[in-house]
């Protein structure tokens, strides 16, 4: 696990080349088709070599949840270990690896109908207004959840209209089960990081990377499709957002590159404030080829 630009598929690569490892993304962009050069997704040839679970799984027009995520990744553990495999989680979504390592309580399966309205009416008034509706309903969630992250502003107002409870009251009273109890193992957590100044220039780099292998196009493409719209989680993606707008004409191609550029900066600083949290994690330092094999050091032989 680790920020964005820090090197974590190339450490996954790697450690696929070592040992027999089955790979499974933990990336809530990569879920989605058609999106492969804004979210750094491993080119096609790479897939074929060494796949990944949960890489293109889901339509951009469709939803993936915190708890879809779980049950397709324990379903993935699962099979590596029937198959005598050693699974590799590897990404940067963060709720993700936190779902996975504590499980997740029984909250209501999404409700498309309750979501599209909601969507609508932050198209209409915004995100800051539904957030204000949040505290009005259940002022514990309001304060834990930023006004700028619409996913989940989205699912606490979900819940409270599919059952009249607040979400904090499910999160306080509905624990899920660890991984440790849903299927036997253990988790070895490494980080994959590196020095603020090399990741910001990483990011920038990256990004202009994506604009000349034809990111422009890949979203214009995308905003063809039927049904898709900024009000899709999919387009929460960084760059994608940044990047639509650009082609509906309220930004410049240059005022779009920083804006694009300051939500990753962003996304790399929440991402770091997970993993300074993160109970037993060991960052690893070195090549790619140090980081893999420190990191299977570290993985018990009888895994």
């Amino acid at each position: 696990m680790g920020p964005t630009a820090a090197g974590k598929t190339d450490v996954a690569l790697a450690l696929a080349e070592r040992t027999d490892v089955a790979l499974v993304s933990v990336d809530s962009a990569m879920v989605y088709r058609h999106m492969d050069i804004g979210t750094a997704k491993p080119d096609p040839e790479t897939l074929a070599r060494h796949p990944h679970a949960l890489v293109d799984v889901r339509d951009p027009v469709d939803a993936f949840s915190a708890s879809d995520f779980l049950e397709e990744a324990d379903q993935a553990v699962r099979e590596a270990f029937a198959r005598g495999r050693l699974p590799v989680l590897v990404g940067g979504t963060m709720l993700y690896f936190k779902a996975f390592r504590d499980g997740l309580s029984e909250l209501p399966a999404a409700d498309d109908a309750t979501r599209t309205e909601l969507s609508a009416r932050a198209r209409e008034t915004g995100w800051g207004a539904l957030h204000a509706e949040l505290r009005a309903v259940d002022p514990v969630a309001a304060a834990r959840i930023r006004p700028s992250d619409p996913q989940r502003i989205q699912r606490a107002l979900e819940v409270f209209r599919l059952t009249g409870r607040p979400i904090s009251e499910w999160w306080s009273t509905s624990a899920g089960v660890p991984v440790e109890s849903r299927l036997g193992c253990d988790m070895v957590c490494a980080g994959v990081g590196a020095p603020r100044e090399v990741l910001a220039d990483r990011v920038e780099r990256r990004f202009d990377a994506m604009l000349e292998r034809g990111f422009v196009e890949e979203v214009s493409r995308l905003r063809a499709m039927p049904g898709l719209d900024l009000g899709k989680p999919a387009m929460r993606a960084v760059g994608y957002r940044q990047m639509w707008r650009h082609l509906d004409g309220e930004t410049d191609f240059e005022a779009m590159r920083e804006a694009a550029l300051s939500a990753t900066r962003q996304l790399v600083r929440r991402q770091m404030t997970w993993l300074r949290a993160w109970p037993g994690l060991v960052w690893a330092e070195g090549t790619v080829t140090d980081i893999a094999d420190g990191i299977l050091r570290r993985v018990p032989q009888s895994a």
